[in-house]
């Protein structure tokens, strides 16, 4: 392998070098035909025979490395044809050998339409059967307008005006219908995005045959007796120039053989593809000049009226046809948002225009347990109200696109900082929850996580794209339902975590998770009255992991369904043992997530957990967050049906979420846990304790229980108790402890007073 790619590199720089020479020669050539007149035909007849040489060699070589095998084919044949039809051109001319000069001139044209069918080969190759033959209609239609003009204003004068038209009919007719063949099929690679900066040899190739296309129509390079080697000082360099282009695009293809460098977009204007509808009008438009001119207009004017009348209605209907099918290129079909190629487009402009934007990756948070639940066609009305969440919350001019699956991106313009971009994803998140969608007898609840990105002078759209996405994982690692902004020297964890995905398969039963418990206090009292269930990762080779690292993995794969149960299952069989040991009243606490909440089977695995540990249902509390279970109905029955039970409910993290107040009245709920947040604001000041106020008064009100999380000193569990809240924990009582620590901390407090215990 080592070899052949050192191989493959010399033969590149010994083609390089052969290039640059051949250049240096040519432009050499160039300026002493210009210096010496005397010597300029044979200068020029010297060059285009060297270049046509090279290219006829280098083009078969191009043609044995595969790519646009038939293209390179007809190309050198096309040169091989060249060679002859200067030579005998130019010897025909000098000697005035007529028969001479008629073989070079109809070689000549055999030498157009090789070159014009090659060109169209490069496309065509690439293209199915039916598009091979759309490409063909379009470059006949294209054919028929030049046709009309060229026997209009080149073969009709001819045929009028010159007796001897037919003796010279290769030059006269032969050669405008060959640079005819040359243009269409220049223009069949363009029309089909063969200009790219991928493929930089049959760039190149299209550009010499361009030139030499305008050298022989613009510049009337070939004279009256058709030498190529006569003519305009301008026309015969761009001979030359085409034929040196060519030549190196053929050197260029026979050491790469495929595209070269990243693969870009086709350099083809939108405005290319309606070409050959352009042709059909201009073809008509000369027809009806024409009738007109010759005042035939009383007896053609009916079948001209009547054939401009059914042309033109083919032609609005195949426009129409044509922009559906470009709309359905720029355009999801499910959502009607744009699409990955219309945002693709629209990218180029805006980079163009400088614009300060912001962009928002969105994913919605389980949409892959939606699809499994209820079914591939409720995931895709959940997509279709999401886009219309999304357009009803953003500006006229803001862009939003579906890149697929579940993930969508918008664009905001003329932002003047993260706070517009930050605002915008805040709406999006409290306008989809507030649209539950129905499915059957179910509501599903729009959730997602939001990335956000505000582009910096130079970037691109899709530099923004990235930076947006990798917030947006990094919002996903998080609480659901929220948003993050990008930050400089964020780090892309997903090829960790997908190897951290893997390694949680065999966690469970590899007997690599540990339950730790943190007690949960009486603030009265000091005593404990119960513990929270916590699990931790002791991984084999990266060691204990922590919860925000796998957690958030677990829930994308699937895999906290059997962490859940896992926990869930220690966790009552140590509440039963603490009561046995120690005679207290004890209760567990363990978090569902809410992947756990759309298992049907939930309520019956837990109820057959408590009644293999032996455990009451009612020393089981079941914590979940608010977001999971907002207007959800498939979480709230199965919550619903667990306390009928016995089991209580817990909202985990209150406050923090999106939710409005008002859907606490309907939630099957027993206790509100303070986040640790607002405990942390507790310094005795009013302020400080305001929320933390609010929602202990609330769940008064309500007749719900409050347990403070993170209470880390004595003046907050002061401030706590002042402020009516029973229950609490964290650092300043004790730390999530082992199963061992758990047992002697309870069977202590039943026989201390209950000093805190931090380890």
């Amino acid at each position: 392998m080592v070899a052949l790619l050192a191989g493959a590199a010399r033969r590149r720089l010994v083609t390089g070098v052969a290039a640059a020479v051949l250049v240096a020669v040519v432009l050499v050539a160039q300026v002493a035909s210009f210096a010496m007149p005397e010597w300029r035909l044979v200068l020029v007849v010297v060059c285009l025979m060297i270049l046509d040489l090279l290219g006829a060699l280098f083009g078969l070589r191009a043609a044995a490395t595969g790519r646009h095998r038939a293209g390179w084919l007809l190309i050198s044949m096309a040169r091989l044809t060249s060679i002859e039809a200067n030579t005998a051109l130019g010897v025909g001319a000098q000697q005035d050998v007529r028969g001479l000069w008629l073989t070079g001139a109809f070689t000549a044209f055999v030498m157009y339409v090789l070159m014009g069918v090659g060109a169209f080969a490069f496309p065509a190759q690439r293209l199915r059967r039916r598009q091979r033959a759309a490409l063909v209609c379009e470059a006949v239609a294209v054919l028929g307008c030049g046709l009309i003009y060229i026997w209009n204003f080149v073969i009709e004068p001819h045929v009028t005006t010159d007796p001897d038209w037919v003796q010279r009919w290769p030059v006269t007719i032969g050669f405008p219908i060959g640079d005819l063949v040359l243009l269409i099929g220049i223009a069949a690679v363009v029309l089909r995005g063969g200009l790219n900066l991928s493929d930089r040899p049959t760039s190149l190739l299209m550009v010499g045959l361009g030139l030499y296309l305008l050298s022989d129509v613009t510049l009337n390079a070939i004279g009256g007796d058709g030498s190529h080697a006569i003519g305009p000082g301008p026309a015969t360099v761009a001979v030359v120039a085409a034929s040196l282009c060519m030549t190196l695009a053929a050197m260029w293809a026979s050491v790469t053989g495929r595209a070269d460098g990243p693969v870009q977009r086709p350099l083809t204007a939108a405005w290319f593809t309606y070409i050959p509808y352009a042709a059909v009008v201009a073809g008509i438009g000369l027809m009806v000049a024409v009738l007109l001119r010759d005042e035939g207009a009383l007896v053609f004017g009916g079948f001209v009226l009547g054939l401009i009348l059914m042309t033109g209605a083919v032609i609005v209907r195949q426009i129409l046809s044509l922009r559906e099918s470009n709309d359905q290129q720029i355009v999801d079909a499910l959502t009607g948002l744009t699409s990955r190629e219309g945002l693709d487009r629209r990218a180029r402009r805006l980079n163009r225009r400088g614009e300060t934007l912001a962009g928002l990756v969105i994913d919605l948070d389980g949409f892959k347990a939606v699809n499994d639940a209820h079914g591939h066609a409720a995931g895709d009305l959940l997509l279709m109200e999401f886009a219309a969440v999304l357009r009803g919350n953003v500006r006229t001019g803001d862009i939003v696109a579906r890149l697929g699956g579940d993930e969508f991106f918008v664009v905001q313009r003329e932002v003047t900082g993260p706070d517009d971009a930050v605002a915008l994803a805040r709406r999006i998140l409290s306008a989809a929850v507030a649209r539950p969608l129905k499915v059957g007898e179910h509501s599903l609840v729009l959730r997602a996580s939001i990335g956000i990105a505000v582009a910096a002078p130079g970037d691109s759209l899709d530099d923004l794209r990235r930076r947006a996405d990798l917030a947006m994982y990094q919002a996903k690692r998080g609480a659901p339902q929220s948003f993050a902004l990008y930050e400089p020297g964020m780090l892309d964890r997903r090829r960790d975590d997908d190897l951290l995905g893997r390694d949680l398969d065999n966690a469970v039963a590899g007997g690599q998770l540990e339950v730790r418990y943190q007690p949960m206090v009486d603030l009265a009292t000091g005593r404990p009255i119960g513990a929270e269930a916590l699990v931790r990762w002791r991984h084999p080779v990266r060691g204990m992991v922590s919860p925000l690292d796998f957690i958030p993995v677990a829930e994308r794969t699937g895999v906290i369904a059997e962490i859940g149960l896992y926990v869930l299952e220690q966790a009552c069989h140590q509440a039963l043992s603490w009561r046995r040991a120690s005679g207290g009243d004890f209760y567990v606490s363990v978090n569902v997530s809410p992947r756990q909440l759309q298992d049907p089977d939930l309520v019956a695995d837990v109820l057959a957990t408590l009644d293999r540990a032996g455990l009451a249902p009612q020393r089981l509390v079941l914590e979940v967050t608010e977001s999971a279970i907002v207007d959800d109905q498939v979480a709230i029955p199965t919550l619903q049906a667990l306390r009928a039970h016995g089991v209580r409910v817990a909202i985990d993290d209150f406050g923090t979420g999106y939710s409005s107040l008002q859907y606490l009245t309907r939630l099957p709920i027993d206790i509100l846990k303070i986040d640790r947040s607002f405990v942390a604001d507790l310094i005795g000041t009013g302020h400080g304790g305001a929320v933390t106020e609010a929602i202990i008064r609330l769940a008064q009100v309500l007749d719900l229980g409050t347990v403070a999380e993170g209470i880390e000193t004595p003046a907050q569990a002061a401030e706590l108790r002042r402020l009516g809240c029973r229950t609490g924990q964290g650092y300043h009582y004790a730390k999530p402890l082992t199963t061992a620590d758990a047992l002697a901390y309870f069977m202590t407090s039943q026989a201390d007073t209950a000093v805190p215990v931090r380890s």
